[in-house]
């Protein structure tokens, strides 16, 4: 079923296109995880104009597929003119999903500490901002790493939706290969267990911090 020869002429094309990959899975993550907080800080507060703007945000994202959303930028980009290439179309249409599910973990993590605990800050006096980010935001991050963790070996999968609008990453690459070897079947078990052995070693980070973080 697995033909060594193309295993081995492929690797190296693939392992290369891994690389996109990952760094398609980085760099929205870093926009999830930033946008997602915002947004989760916002829905967190009630009676709020902006929050009343993210909540449509958020179930706009999250009620629509993320291969729409990344086909909608890419067209959107090139009827306004703006030149920016399909890899960081795709980076910020993954991106941008990602905060809109981020946000419901972060509100989550927000919303299980302690009422009492903040009380007591903002009755000590402590500013707005240090509540948020020595306090609630540390405290929330804890409680949420599995949550985060399990939504950036999502993303890892998700890239794969980058090769629609022409990114080179591993799934592009691996059709390319199977044009030329017409061994659709090994190409792809090549892929999965690059897939398989990205994401069970975040598993294994995740889990780690996940442990360091209950000690």
């Amino acid at each position: 079923m697995l033909d060594i020869n193309i295993l081995l002429n492929s690797l190296p094309q693939l392992i290369q296109a891994t690389g996109s990959t990952l760094s398609i899975a980085f760099l929205s993550s870093l926009i999830g995880l930033i946008g997602g907080t915002i947004l989760g800080l916002i829905l967190s507060e009630k009676n709020n104009f902006f929050n009343w703007i993210a909540t449509i945000y958020v179930t706009v994202i999250r009620g629509t597929p993320m291969l729409l959303q990344i086909m909608f930028l890419f067209i959107l980009f090139a009827k306004i003119g703006i030149n920016i290439s399909s890899f960081f179309t795709a980076v910020i249409a993954i991106g941008l999903n990602s905060a809109a599910y981020i946000s419901q973990i972060i509100r989550s993590g927000i919303k299980s500490i302690s009422r009492g605990q903040i009380e007591a800050a903002k009755t000590l006096g402590i500013s707005k901002s240090d509540l948020i980010f020595h306090i609630i935001l540390p405290q929330a991050f804890r409680i949420i790493t599995p949550a985060i963790g399990n939504e950036f070996v999502t993303l890892i999968k998700d890239s794969s939706l980058a090769s629609l609008i022409g990114v080179v990453e591993l799934i592009k690459r691996g059709d390319i290969i199977i044009s030329r070897t017409h061994d659709a079947i090994s190409v792809y078990i090549i892929i999965g267990l690059i897939y398989l052995t990205i994401n069970t070693i975040l598993t294994v980070i995740i889990n780690k911090v996940e442990k360091s973080y209950n000690k």
